[in-house]
């Protein structure tokens, strides 16, 4: 084999290149499929949006893309799955989290993200087995559980918990004046930054620019169900700042892209339950930071796996909605994806709608 000293059993240089920039594009991938999309260069987009927004995220969230995608290879996972990017996207959204939850200038933080990353792999590999018996995906579900965890666990380690005061976020009533029309402008860019924990509105744009560089369905979709979420919001009063951070709206992204071109076929009716499903998920956000007001009141994507997985599950009980079809699980010693699509899928072909 070209780039192998055959009289040594070496890899050459050329052969190293080659791996190692075969497991970038994998890390790559696993960014692209935070919205759905096995694309490198999407995930390229999403990274620099990342460090755009600050050192942190952007090593966060490739350390642990590249930490998740690594222990999957190293536990056998299937080989299509670990090139599509479907073991790193839960692994880079718990890392950035772990730099939210608990400050990204710590080394403790560093380590826990890392091992946490691990745990990722194999909370993932249960999750889907379980959900296998439903037909339904695992969607981000092997990231919301560990990180849950840690945001209610960690108070009780000090070498974890940063010096600072109890996390508890008891919910209040909602004060001041409703947001003006430049705010829900922010809101609606926001709200697609805010599924990677960016606070910037015009890193929403930046990620909306690598949606439709992968996909002009995705990119629709993502707009879809951002202005639903804004919207809505703001229809139901809730205060202008949390319209304009995005952080009402960020689920209702991913729950138009998932159930619009992802897991039900691209179409009328489905862009109709979608835009339900994301004011659903707009409303049931506040619902879950009060439930989770003990550890600070993080929904993550909760909203979005919860109404996602409810919608997925309702569907088949409505024949307008037509599933997309999804491949035969693989070997029986392989769980069968736990990515949000079917793959493989060809970078250049548009997910349907589908992208968060």
């Amino acid at each position: 084999m070209r780039g192998v000293d055959h009289a040594s059993g070496r890899w050459t240089a050329a052969r190293w290149t080659a791996a190692v920039t075969g497991f970038a594009g994998h890390v790559l991938r696993g960014h692209g499929q935070v919205m759905f999309l096995p694309h490198a260069a999407a995930g390229a987009v999403f990274v620099a949006a990342l460090f755009a927004g600050g050192w942190e995220f952007g090593t966060y969230g490739l350390g642990g893309a590249a930490v998740g995608t690594a222990a999957a290879r190293l536990l056998g996972v299937a080989r299509d799955r670990v090139e599509a990017g479907a073991e790193g996207f839960n692994s880079c959204l718990f890392a950035l989290s772990c730099a939210v939850l608990l400050g990204p200038e710590r080394i403790s933080t560093a380590l826990f993200a890392c091992l946490g990353a691990v745990v990722v792999t194999v909370v993932t590999a249960a999750v889907v087995r379980l959900l296998r018996a439903w037909d339904l995906p695992a969607l981000t579900l092997p990231y919301c559980l560990p990180a849950t965890g840690t945001a209610l666990a960690a108070p009780a380690f000090a070498h974890v918990w940063p010096s600072a005061p109890s996390p508890a976020a008891l919910p209040a009533a909602a004060t001041g004046a409703g947001a003006a029309p430049a705010e829900l402008v922010r809101g609606f860019f926001a709200g697609v930054a805010q599924v990677f924990f960016l606070d910037r509105w015009y890193l929403g744009a930046l990620l909306l620019g690598g949606l439709f560089l992968a996909s002009r369905a995705a990119g629709a979709a993502a707009c879809t169900g951002s202005a639903t979420g804004t919207a809505t919001a703001w229809a139901l009063g809730a205060p202008a700042d949390r319209v304009a951070d995005g952080s009402l709206s960020c689920n209702a992204v991913l729950v138009a892209l998932a159930l619009c071109g992802v897991f039900l076929e691209a179409s009328r009716p489905a862009l109709l339950y979608a835009v339900l499903g994301a004011v659903t998920a707009t409303v049931a956000t506040p619902a879950l930071e009060a439930l989770l007001a003990p550890s600070g009141g993080h929904a993550l994507t909760w909203p979005f796996v919860l109404t996602t997985l409810t919608f997925l599950a309702a569907a088949r009980s409505f024949p307008r909605l037509g599933r997309r079809h999804r491949p035969a699980p693989g070997p029986a010693t392989t769980p069968p994806s736990a990515d949000r699509r079917p793959h493989p899928v060809a970078p250049s072909t548009p997910p349907g709608t589908a992208a968060a």
